[in-house]
């Protein structure tokens, strides 16, 4: 089972809103195939390790699969047919499937056919390689992760409204790297008014997070000629309570989601609709503290830099009184200091 999560690794983002998943196939204590979910859309990882073998091969081999073989029709045939039609003698799954389709369908139509299966080796692993996806489906909203960068007083900003390069380059490139482990991107109307920020993973993505900027008055209606709204490498959703947003002739990439009121909730609520699993809310500060107070927070990773900048400056996010996480990592990069605080449920 360690190799087949090897193998799911492989995947990456590249699986977007499926989960990453990988196969191993044995029989007579050797190791005939590996497979696993290249991209979403394409073969499933039991499909890619028995398409690599012979029907002579796999009856009465054992596969070991990182999650629950699918039980419908979706972007692809159902993998628990494809195992009993493949003449397995066992089958051994990490974890069970927590979407709604599945959920434990497909290992009982297993064991209905008359294969052994065994359920839950290496399950913490399994579950923690597509901790976005195990959440959302069990909790039926998004994992929210918030980050903010701070100087070592506190401050986002070398003034209001005034641009400022908080962290050093090794941290500003780990920002870029993790944004691509999520499904959105989220900002409010002031980052972009100020800072005018590209919102891009460090390398091109066949799926890139959609940038979701919150502008409910509809402060960028005269600024469309900021880079989100210019650039079409990644989907750019604009959020507002605004009509008049509707009625702009936008790019193809810019989509405008007109909301009742714009809150915390009510995102949450179109986010589960729209099936985004993850959200990465860059801030700033006024986003960031609305956000602790209406909707409880999974994630929060703080990029600390020594500088200080002084009483003149704008003050970070404020969090409610309690504001708490069960697990905390601390890595140092060059200078800064990076804060990873999360709680799992």
């Amino acid at each position: 089972m360690q190799l087949a999560l090897a193998e799911a690794a492989k995947g990456g983002s590249a699986t977007w809103k499926n989960p990453q998943v990988g196969a191993v196939i044995v029989k007579d204590g050797q190791l005939l195939a590996t497979g696993y979910h290249h991209q979403y859309g394409q073969a499933h990882a039991e499909r890619d390790a028995i398409s690599k073998l012979s029907n002579e091969q796999l009856a009465g081999a054992t596969i070991y699969v990182t999650l629950e073989p699918c039980f419908h029709y979706g972007k692809q045939p159902p993998c628990s047919q494809l195992l009993i039609d493949s003449h397995f003698a066992r089958v051994v799954v990490a974890t069970i499937d927590p979407h709604q389709v599945v959920g434990g369908k497909g290992i009982a139509q297993l064991k209905a056919a008359g294969i052994d299966v065994e359920v839950g080796l290496l399950k913490d692993q399994a579950e923690a390689l597509n901790r976005h996806y195990f959440y959302f489906y069990r909790q039926q909203r998004p994992w929210i992760t918030a980050k903010q960068a701070l100087s070592l007083d506190g401050q986002v900003a070398a003034a209001p409204g005034q641009a400022t390069a908080i962290t050093n380059q090794a941290a500003r490139r780990l920002v870029h790297q993790e944004r691509a482990d999520y499904h959105a991107i989220v900002v409010g109307a002031g980052t972009v008014l100020v800072d005018d920020p590209r919102l891009l993973c460090e390398t091109p993505q066949l799926f890139p997070p959609v940038r979701v900027i919150l502008d409910r008055a509809g402060r960028l209606l005269d600024y469309q000629d900021r880079f989100v709204f210019t650039d079409a490498s990644a989907p750019t959703w604009l959020v507002t309570t605004n009509r008049a947003a509707t009625k702009v002739d936008w790019p193809a990439h810019v989509t405008v989601k007109l909301l009742q009121n714009g809150d915390w909730p009510e995102l949450l609520d179109y986010f589960k609709e729209a099936e985004l699993q993850s959200l990465y809310v860059e801030g700033g500060p006024a986003v960031l503290t609305e956000l602790f107070q209406a909707v409880p927070v999974n994630q929060l990773i703080t990029y600390l830099d020594p500088q200080i900048i002084g009483d003149q400056g704008l003050a970070g996010a404020q969090f409610p009184a309690g504001t708490a996480f069960t697990h905390r990592t601390v890595t140092q990069l060059g200078d800064d200091i990076r804060i990873d605080e999360r709680n799992d449920e």
